[in-house]
């Protein structure tokens, strides 16, 4: 008996630029002193955009990623991978 293995890939986006935000962005004021919030817990400073979660979704189901197997990959500016390394935390 063969055994098949399932392939297991997570993608965990984090706060990205979309319309769920509601009154938070809901002027450019609003947006930008949202996003100045953001900044504050994201080494990379800034909200995501929908293109990196949907470039890292397009990597994971392509040939490229055949040898990925069990992973669940946080597209979130780093925020989960280094918490302690956004400028919210710095002295």
């Amino acid at each position: 008996m063969a055994l098949s293995a399932a392939a297991v890939k997570v993608v965990a986006p984090g706060a990205l630029r979309t319309p769920i935000w509601g009154p938070a962005t809901a002027t450019p004021e609003a947006e930008k002193e949202f996003e100045k919030r953001i900044a504050l817990s994201t080494p990379l400073g800034r909200l995501g955009e929908t293109d990196h979660v949907a470039k890292t979704v397009l990597f994971l189901a392509s040939d490229d990623s055949a040898h990925v197997q069990g992973q669940e990959i946080f597209v979130d500016g780093g925020a989960v991978a280094s918490p302690s390394g956004a400028p919210i935390y710095r002295g």
